[in-house]
């Protein structure tokens, strides 16, 4: 159930990371946020492969940040 739960947050926070990567221009926050998406995605599918449970935060995390990163350049 755990699993589940941290799975639809990483899909929720991946729809609203691309959402937000529109609405910028290029600037170095995207650049970094862009770097995080791309080392999170395979973050993830190795910890669903190996891990499994609470080690899915780690990639759900890194998401969370970018969108953070994002959302803070849009209100400047």
């Amino acid at each position: 159930m755990f699993e589940l739960l941290t799975i639809v947050v990483f899909v929720w926070l991946l729809i609203k990371t691309i959402g937000l990567a529109f609405k910028l221009t290029w600037g170095m926050a995207k650049i970094v946020a862009s770097i995080l998406l791309v080392l999170a995605l395979p973050l993830l599918i190795v910890c669903l492969l190996f891990v499994g449970g609470a080690i899915l935060i780690i990639p759900v995390a890194m998401i969370g940040i970018a969108a953070g990163i994002m959302k803070s350049c849009i209100k400047a």
